[in-house]
Parts: C-alpha cells; sequence; structure tokens
C-alpha cells in the first residue's frame, strides 16, 4: 500500500509517495511558490490557485515516478501553512489573493477585537488564545473593514489546506487542529466561539464550514482528477491539517515528554498534551493536534533567517561557518544578540530590531558574531522551552527538524540551551510524512485495523540515533545565564520604548 502526503507551505508544495509496509518514501516532487510582489509594508499573499497547480504538479509528477505501482495509493493527505485567508463566492471561487500566517497588517484589529472582549484575558478565556496578527480572526475584520465589496461576495471561509481538501474531493470541512489557529475555535470545547465570530462579522457563522475530527476522512477523490492522475480507483483524502499537527505526525511528537523544534526560517516548538495547555500571558499558543489532543507551540520568527544573514555577510559556506562557530566557546564570550530582524511572535514584539549586547575588543569578530546569532537563535526558542516548563509541560527529549538541524554544532547548542537531549529524524519530510501517515493510519482505520495512531508513528517514524547529543553541563551552566540576561535586557529594553 502507497499513500501520498501533500506539504504546501509558503515557499513550496512536496507530495511524497510512503511505503506502507517498509516506511520509505518511494517518490517526492517540489515545486517552489512565491508571494505576491509589490503589496504594502506588512503583507504577505499568494494565490491559491498556485497552490492548486502546484498540488497537481507534483502528484502527477510522483504518480508518473511510481509506475505501475500508482494503482496502489489508496489515500492522501494534505498538509497546509496554517492561518491563511482563502475567501470563495457563491461559485467557490477565490475572491481574492491569501493573506498569510506572516501577514502583520492586522495589529489594529487584534486591538480592536482585545479591547471589544475586555483585554486580553478575556479573549483567551473565549478562545484559549490572545489574538495576535496572524491569526485568521482579524484577517477576516481587516477584510470587512478595508474591501466590504470583497467581503459581500464571500459565502466561504477556508484556511488553506481547506481549500486543498475542497479542490480534492469538493467537500468543505475544517478539523479541529487547523481551525484551532483560526482564533475562532474555542479550543477547549472544539467549537466556534459565537461571541468572537459575530463580532467580526454578525453573518461570518454561515461563511464557516463544519468542524470535524482530524481522524476521520475528508471525502473520496474527484472522479476528473482520478482520471487526469491516471488512477484505476479513486483514494480517499484524510482529514489533513495544519503543517504544525502535521509536522507533529510526522516527527513521532504523539506522546507526552517529547517536543518537536523546527530550526526553518522561523522557528517553532510544540509538544503533545492530553489536556488543553491555556497560557494566561497568551504566550504559548493553545492548538489543537491531529489526534483529538492538544499542541500547546511557540513560534519565533528569527532562526535560519538570522544565521543565514550572518554567513551571508561574511561570505562563507556553511561548512566555513560551522567551522567558525566551533572555534568560539559557549556563551561567545559575552557577546549576546537579541535576534528580532524581522520583529517577534514570542514573546509578541511585532514591531522589534535586533540588539548587540556586551561587545567588547576581544568578541569583536565575525566568529563570535556568527556564535552569537545562532546562540540567540536559540535562546528565543529556550525562553519557549522555559513557557511550556511554566505550563506543566515536563519535555525529556527535543526532536530536530528543519536546515538548522543539519549543523552539528546548532544540534549541542539546542542540547545545551534546551538542558535535554536532541535528536534528529532518519526522514526529513515532516510535515509531509505527517499528511501521508495521517492518510495511511485513516484508510487502515476504515478498513478494520485497530493499530493507534501512535503505534502507527512510532512504526514509521524512526530516529537517526547517531546524531542523538546530550546537554553538557559547563555549557548549558552558561547558557542559563545567558537566558536570564537575555530576558532582562529585552524586558528593560521594551519597558523603555526601545524595543
Amino acid at each position: 500500500m502507497i499513500f501520498l502526503g501533500i506539504d504546501c507551505g509558503t515557499q513550496s508544495t512536496k507530495t511524497i509517495a510512503l511505503d506502507w509496509e517498509s516506511g520509505e518514501v518511494l517518490a517526492s516532487s517540489h515545486r517552489a511558490l512565491e508571494l505576491l510582489p509589490n503589496l504594502p509594508p506588512g503583507a504577505m499573499e499568494q494565490n491559491p490557485q498556485d497552490w492548486v497547480a502546484a498540488a497537481d504538479q507534483t502528484v502527477g509528477e510522483v504518480l508518473t515516478a511510481l509506475g505501475p505501482r500508482k494503482d496502489e495509493v489508496f489515500a492522501l493527505g494534505v498538509s497546509g501553512q496554517q492561518h491563511g485567508l482563502v475567501v470563495l463566492d457563491k461559485n467557490d471561487d477565490v475572491i481574492r489573493p491569501a493573506k498569510l500566517w506572516c501577514d502583520t497588517t492586522t495589529t489594529a484589529q487584534c486591538e480592536e477585537i482585545t479591547g471589544h472582549f475586555g483585554g486580553p484575558s478575556a479573549v483567551t478565556a473565549l478562545v484559549g488564545n490572545t489574538m495576535r496578527p496572524g491569526y485568521t480572526a482579524p484577517k477576516i475584520l481587516w477584510l470587512r473593514q478595508n474591501e466590504p465589496q470583497n467581503w459581500k461576495k464571500t459565502t466561504t471561509v477556508l484556511l488553506p489546506h481547506d481549500y486543498l481538501n475542497l479542490w480534492l474531493t469538493g467537500v468543505k470541512r475544517m478539523e479541529f487542529g487547523d481551525a484551532s489557529g483560526t482564533a475562532l475555535m474555542d479550543v477547549e470545547k472544539r467549537t466556534w466561539s459565537s461571541p468572537v465570530v459575530d463580532f467580526i462579522g454578525d453573518n461570518l457563522s454561515g461563511k464557516l464550514p463544519p468542524l470535524m475530527s482530524s481522524r476521520n476522512s475528508q471525502g473520496t477523490l474527484r472522479e476528473d482528477l482520478r482520471k487526469k492522475w491516471g488512477l484505476a480507483k479513486a483514494p480517499i483524502v484524510s482529514a489533513g491539517g495544519g503543517d504544525n499537527m502535521m509536522a507533529a505526525l510526522g516527527t513521532g511528537n504523539v506522546r507526552e515528554g517529547v517536543v518537536t523544534a523546527s530550526l526553518g526560517t522561523s522557528g517553532t516548538l510544540f509538544a503533545f498534551s492530553p489536556t488543553p495547555v491555556v497560557d494566561p500571558h497568551g504566550e504559548v499558543a493553545a492548538f489543537c493536534d491531529s489526534t483529538d489532543n492538544w499542541l500547546p507551540l511557540v513560534c519565533t520568527m528569527n532562526v535560519t533567517l538570522v544565521t543565514e544573514h550572518f554567513r551571508n555577510l561574511f561570505g562563507w559556506d556553511h561548512v566555513a561557518m560551522e567551522q567558525q562557530i566551533r572555534s568560539i566557546p559557549s556563551g561567545s564570550d559575552g557577546l549576546l544578540l537579541l535576534p528580532y530582524l524581522a520583529g517577534e511572535r514570542t514573546p509578541d514584539l511585532p514591531e522589534a530590531s535586533g540588539v548587540f549586547h556586551g561587545l567588547t575588543a576581544k568578541n569583536f569578530t565575525p566568529a563570535h558574531m556568527a556564535r552569537a546569532a545562532m546562540e540567540g537563535a536559540t535562546l528565543g526558542l529556550g525562553y519557549g522551552l522555559s513557557r511550556f516548563r511554566d505550563l506543566g509541560l515536563a519535555p525529556n527529549e527535543i526532536r530536530l527538524t528543519g536546515g538548522g538541524s543539519n549543523s552539528p554544532i546548532w544540534r549541542q547548542i539546542c542540547a545545551d540551551i534546551f538542558g535535554v537531549p536532541t535528536v534528529c529524524l532518519h526522514s526529513g519530510e515532516g510535515a509531509g510524512l505527517g499528511a501521508a501517515v495521517q492518510a495511511g493510519w485513516v484508510w487502515n482505520k476504515e478498513h478494520g485495523s485497530d493499530a493507534s495512531l501512535s503505534e502507527t508513528c512510532e512504526r514509521l517514524v524512526t530516529l537517526d540515533e547517531s546524531t542523538r547529543l546530550h546537554p553538557d553541563s559547563e555549557s548549558t551552566a552558561v547558557h542559563a545565564a545567558a537566558q536570564v540576561k537575555s530576558t532582562a535586557l529585552r524586558n528593560a529594553l521594551h519597558s523603555a520604548d526601545l524595543l
């Protein structure tokens, strides 16, 4: 049996084919995506039709690569970038480009929603999260206020992976995991929050699709796509989910104690929880996962975005940068970087900028700056991990993914800052693998299998034990002091309106 996983991100779409028996990725195909150019500052948009074209192309190429085995494809699943706003008219045609998770033009709408309900704690009581520019709810209010004609034409509101599911099946639904990132859903009850929905648009409730369990199938592949792709039988389409929810499956993060850390352009930390984890400060996102449990999550905006900037600044390749960073001790001889080159999401500092602190004649070198950049980006995730601990989560293993995890020195810095062992996966497919695993598990469940999703992930998601690293006690102590200093410096500058 073969199952497909489609991963539609901001930068690209990738489709993989997973052999269910061996766990081998038999084929994959990738297509780059572009942001729309010449938009106002803070606006980040894409055409949903580009996601469809990329999925169509990559699925077709994977099926071609499978050759006669393509008729062994029984199901497929979709992972999609979270929070993006897709609005459709009465004919299910896209009305305007999708505003993406990284669009920051909705600060005023966040403030308006928060003020109406009496402050962040009141909003958190309704939906489990504070109102952030990245979420979908303020994007909808922005659309209603700034483009009333487009809002008038809107009959359906979807998220990116929902739109691909609609294209694949003709069915409109929204599963709990991705829906929890809209800031429209009560994450504890898994129902739309009527007060928030009604405030944002008095007819919004009629535009939202019905909610569903992440453990069910979305429907069956449309007949025209089955014929186009040359499949003998139409596969089912699983519920799919947001990219973080699918990455949790793809990294085997389906039990307590495991935390996934993604070292990409931005960074994420997320963990499994059998109960809702609601942060009264709003720094840890209270999301649902794709197992009908919960996925507390922290997102930072500045990870490889920062390290790549310094690598390019000094003209190094990755090997040279690794060597330079290794030449500098933990703590960068006192040099500290607040790495907010793109503002910051956690903590909530969307207008912040970067700060070097502690420069001396000794540490004013390219190598020190590069190490401080890598440490500063990781301390940002370390702050998020400390918030996990504050909320009762007890990590005992960090599973690393993303481009930064290819660096051995960065993996050791992670172990030292996080204070627990780190390890990578044999497969770097992440969300795409999670989508394929979900598709396979749902198909097998619907055909009589009693294997749990946890058991399935344990079989198909394997750790690369050669990458496992343990914290160095001396370095951990140095970084713990740097974490305290970083927090104090950030708070002081922010209080003085300098950050």
